[in-house]
């Protein structure tokens, strides 16, 4: 089965990638680095001809609120386009735990807007919401550090291990659509700020760990649970003390 993984080239979507060619499939690599660009259009009608599943894993390249719904809406709305003219039988996409939660998020805001186009588009689709990734960890200090400290709210916090994402997403890949979506998320569920507090120490990191109701994720204020699945979520086989890149 000839399946295009958009974002083919990234983090998660090299490793769908790697996964779907072990299982036997003709699993191409899709991104602007093969020629395949899907803000523009360009090389994409090539390399979905005789494709019969598209996986986008694809990120925006700015965080910027114009930016990131301009990348959602016109990348999603290309490939959706182009897999309607070729016949494309199954859109798989992944997104984020929680897109409906914050809706103040304007990273989140962008997803949502992405999947209700695959909703909306009458084309056989899946969408996998996973947490936020371990590879991720350092980002989310950086982002949430001010004056030196890292302000971290007490909500509950559930990451995953990219490798467990990409399993995910190549199981969802090559099954029936389920025209509707499933929840991905790490086995253990933590206090987001006790879980940076251990993480940044094992990573050798001096930064102290400040415990703020009101610290932003993002840009935003979360909930209790806003970042964590609800029941029946598939649960990832790697602990976060077991992942490799959890040491310095």
């Amino acid at each position: 089965m000839k399946i295009v993984v958009i974002g083919g080239t990234g983090l998660i979507g090299s490793k769908v990638v790697a996964r779907l060619a072990e299982q036997g499939h003709e699993a191409v690599a899709a991104s602007p680095k093969t020629g395949v660009n899907t803000l523009t259009g360009e090389g994409l009608a090539e390399a979905l001809s005789g494709t019969q599943v598209v996986v986008d894993v694809a990120n925006s390249p700015s965080f910027e609120a114009a930016e990131v719904m301009r990348f959602f809406e016109t990348s999603t709305g290309n490939l959706l386009t182009a897999e309607a003219a070729e016949g494309v039988g199954h859109h798989v996409a992944l997104s984020i735990v929680g897109t409906g939660r914050t809706p103040t998020n304007d990273y989140f805001l962008a997803k949502r807007t992405q999947e209700q186009l695959i909703e909306k588009s009458g084309l056989p689709y899946s969408i996998v919401h996973a947490t936020q990734f371990f590879e991720f960890v350092r980002g989310i200090a950086d982002e949430s550090t001010q004056d030196g400290l890292v302000r971290i709210a007490p909500v509950l916090f559930q990451p995953i291990a990219g490798d467990d994402v990409a399993e995910a997403v190549a199981r969802v890949a090559v099954g029936t659509p389920l025209n509707g979506g499933v929840e991905v998320a790490g086995p253990e569920q933590f206090r987001m700020d006790e879980f940076f507090r251990e993480a940044l120490a094992s990573l050798g990191d001096p930064r102290e760990v400040v415990t703020d109701p009101h610290a932003r994720y993002f840009g935003t204020e979360v909930t209790e649970r806003a970042l964590v699945p609800g029941e029946g979520a598939t649960l990832g086989r790697i602990r976060y003390g077991d992942w490799p890149g959890n040491k310095p």
